[in-house]
């Protein structure tokens, strides 16, 4: 049988070594081999969804192999209905990231997408590992990559791994294993909790770890904008499904009212200053503020609507705020600039990109018919079931998120043409379309039909409220 998860994961990081090899004056051929490596790691990960059974409770193509049994570290992958999507949305996006830095990188060509493809490992495997410390590994080793990409072509488990050793004689990083351990319910169940929380939450970003965001997304590059948005961000919001639910339980409910209150802050927040940005980019940045504080909001209801709502949230926030910053990096290479007040009248010269332009933002205000809004219509389902007053007040993010982006499209596309540097604006060129059209299709396709993505996911998301449950229950 072929290791199907460990083959997606590290075939383009593997790739992205090789690419490392290749002479400097063979350039011509880095980007179509990136480029790829990434589509053909997208076709192979097109199996684990149709091959997923999403009536099995569990893990599904698991795999396991011997790393450091004296220390109970194994390597041990599989992926189940949270992060099967989640791997799905990793493989789509790193080609249209790659396709979309086709013109816009010209230095150091050799060493960018070698870069991406080993980013995409380490995103890969966070999603995949089922052992602590492998997934420990992954979570360090991503972070490395994109701070390159930033950087150059830009502008606490052993706690844990003790008490299950100690009540059990087993020492063993293996998440299954553990997830099945039950916690007295008390300070080190708490403190555990906030350790693993701090960190999921600044990756989020949670308010008030959100400050590090806009800057990221302003000083990274296109490519590197869309996978920090698209992928990067969910890693905080999956740990907290992952790791904090299932392992301390008790401590989740306890400071889910915290984290509720958190969410609806950034919520709101996100959305008021996304209002006031000058900067097409910076407003797509703090949007995201907003559209995860709805993600963690759905999974702290401990529901099956706010957690499916949270989980398919996700993927819609990878896919509209992706293309986001995709459409406005093309009319950044375009006119140099990303201020608002620099445009206006586009519809008259760009009319095909003003086109999907809407759609994509329409798409993030959560327009009925469009991904955005089934996401967020589950989310707010399951928190009134939790507190209607606090959904009331998310609720109203929504209503913001209709201000600030049609008022920015207003500004943008409407209008007449001020400056004549817009007049000479070229429309979409055919790989621009290649990039942005199979975005929008999912985009319709999930906000017309979401039982295809919701339905890997409720089995899932069902086993892991039964197993809150029970551990709660049994420490009562």
């Amino acid at each position: 049988m072929i290791p199907l998860v460990s083959v997606v994961t590290f075939l383009p990081g593997l790739a992205g070594l090789a690419l490392l090899l290749v002479p400097r004056r063979a350039d011509r051929v880095l980007r179509p081999a990136a480029l790829g490596v990434a589509v053909v790691t997208f076709l192979l990960s097109l199996p684990l969804y149709f091959g997923f059974d999403a009536e099995l409770i569990g893990y599904q193509f698991e795999e396991h192999g011997r790393w450091m049994p004296t220390l109970g570290v194994s390597y041990h992958v599989g992926i189940d209905g949270i992060s099967l999507l989640l791997v799905l949305l990793t493989t789509f996006l790193m080609p249209l990231a790659l396709a979309s830095a086709w013109g816009s990188i010209e230095d150091r060509i050799k060493e960018f997408v070698a870069t991406m493809l080993i980013l995409e490992t380490g995103m890969l495997g966070v999603f995949v590992s089922l052992d602590l410390f492998l997934f420990y590994v992954f979570w360090e080793a991503m972070l490395i990559p994109m701070y390159f990409v930033i950087g150059v072509w830009g502008g606490p488990n052993l706690a844990l791994y003790h008490q299950y050793g100690g009540a059990t004689g087993r020492y063993t990083f293996d998440l299954p294993v553990l997830a099945q351990y039950v916690m007295a319910p008390g300070r080190a169940q708490d403190l555990m909790f906030l350790a693993f929380a701090l960190a999921f939450a600044i990756k989020v970003p949670l308010f008030p770890f959100h400050t590090w965001l806009p800057d990221a997304h302003v000083e990274a590059p296109t490519a590197g904008s869309v996978i920090l948005a698209g992928v990067l961000l969910k890693m905080g919001t999956y740990g907290f499904l992952r790791f904090c639910l299932p392992l301390f339980p008790d401590a989740s409910l306890a400071f889910g009212p915290l984290v509720f209150t958190l969410a609806v802050i950034g919520v709101i927040y996100g959305a008021w200053v996304s209002t006031v940005q000058p900067d097409m980019k910076k407003l797509v940045a703090y949007s995201s503020v907003s559209h995860l504080g709805f993600v963690m909001l759905g999974i702290f209801t401990l529901n099956q609507q706010g957690l499916v709502g949270g989980l398919i949230q996700m993927v819609n926030h990878g896919l509209s705020t992706g293309a986001l910053f995709l459409m406005v990096g093309m009319i950044y290479e375009r006119r140099h600039s990303r201020l608002i007040a620099d445009f206006g009248g586009l519809w008259q010269v760009v009319p095909a990109f003003s086109a999907l332009f809407l759609v994509v933002t329409l798409s993030s205000l959560g327009l009925p018919g469009l991904n955005g809004f089934v996401g967020e219509f589950l989310i707010l389902v399951g928190a009134f079931q939790r507190n209607p007053w606090m959904a009331a007040l998310a609720t109203t993010g929504i209503i913001f998120a209709a201000v600030y982006m049609l008022w920015m499209y207003q500004r943008v596309v409407f209008g007449e043409v001020t400056q004549d540097a817009n007049r000479r604006l070229a429309d979409l060129t055919t790989r621009e379309w290649a990039v942005l059209v199979p975005v929008v299709t999912l985009i319709v396709w999930i906000g017309v039909y979401p039982a295809a993505f919701t339905g890997k996911t409720e089995t899932t998301i069902e086993a892991l409220i039964a197993q809150v449950q029970a551990k709660t229950s049994a420490n009562r």
